[in-house]
């Protein structure tokens, strides 16, 4: 009897080890899988949104779930420079940057907000995939933020509410929005016009009252921010092209196998193709919404008045920073 109670004890001491041992298997592997922060000031409807989901799913997927990355979408972690801040501290993992507002913290992005440094969409995507791009990508990995890839933001192009810019001309004794960069103000000036930095939610109401003439953005911000109701002059300068970027904080990458880099730089390939297919279709998408609402829209055919008004802040520029001039005339070497 004593034996047969022992023999009972014995199996359930041992069964309760398999389970104990089953169970710290299962916790060991669910410690192991490394869940990722992902910052993105878009709604996840808007072609970065997507691409970014995928580029989530994608990862998941191809490291078979030993990085787990979430997105937040629409700027709910903190605006674009405390994003960045952030993921450079691997508070943030990975982030879907605009290079615009990148040059405090990496000044060689100022040189992407040079007016007409780029002559079109396809030459800045050819450009940043390429030698030049990777020289981009060393400048922000001394900053803590690796570069995986390059997606698109469109051409920024002037649009008004009193008539066509066919010429640095017609800029003048405009008061046009823009971003808050001396770059851009500068650019304004050059034409003669008058320069306005402004928050860009109080822009429709300003167009609207006359306390602006004008401002300047791409196809489907003009369209999705109801600006073409109140200023239905759109004249396609495309004066900046401004590449963005998928980043990943330096700290994080850095605890990768080389097995998961390769993966996740796939998918972060991936991911950029994806948002420049849909952003093509947005902006045909608004192209064509405008168009039918009445916006007068105008082609530049020969921007080269325009180029010529900039050399001032090309030469400023260079003189100011001197290490980039090689940068600069690579950029437009590449395209002549």
């Amino acid at each position: 009897m004593q034996t047969n109670k022992r023999l009972k004890m014995a199996s359930c001491v041992k069964a309760a080890a398999m389970i104990g041992m089953s169970l710290s298997i299962s916790i060991s592997a669910t410690a192991q899988a490394d869940s990722w922060r992902g910052w993105n000031i878009h709604p996840p409807s808007y072609p970065n949104g997507k691409a970014l989901e995928s580029f989530a799913k994608e990862v998941a997927e191809k490291t078979e779930g030993r990085v787990e990355p979430k997105v937040y979408h629409n700027a709910v972690l903190g605006d674009q420079p405390d994003a960045i801040e952030q993921t450079r501290s691997g508070a943030l993992d990975f982030a879907n940057f605009n290079m615009g507002p990148m040059g405090p913290i990496v000044p060689a992005a100022n040189v992407l907000s040079l007016p007409f440094i780029f002559k079109s969409p396809d030459d800045m995507y050819r450009i940043m995939d390429g030698e030049i791009g990777e020289r981009f990508a060393d400048a922000l990995a001394e900053k803590n933020l690796i570069v995986l890839s390059w997606f698109g933001s469109g051409a920024r192009s002037l649009y008004n509410t009193d008539h066509p810019v066919e010429t640095p001309d017609d800029v003048e004794g405009l008061k046009v929005r823009v971003m808050n960069n001396d770059l851009y103000v500068q650019m304004i000036d050059e034409m003669g016009g008058n320069a306005t930095p402004m928050a860009y939610g109080e822009v429709y109401q300003s167009l609207k009252t006359g306390v602006i003439d004008g401002a300047e953005n791409n196809y489907p911000s003009y369209e999705s921010s109801g600006h073409y109701e109140v200023a239905n002059y759109y004249s396609l300068t495309e004066h900046l092209i401004l590449p963005e970027c998928l980043c990943v904080a330096k700290v994080s990458w850095e605890e990768l196998s080389e097995k998961d880099r390769q993966a996740i730089r796939e998918a972060a390939e991936d991911a950029a193709k994806e948002q420049r297919a849909l952003w093509e279709e947005g902006v045909q998408a608004s192209k064509q919404k405008i168009l039918d609402a009445g916006v007068k829209i105008n082609e530049v055919d020969d921007k080269s008045a325009f180029q010529a008004k900039m050399q001032p802040i090309y030469d400023q520029f260079v003189q100011e920073h001197p290490e980039l001039e090689s940068l600069v005339t690579d950029i437009q070497d590449a395209q002549s």
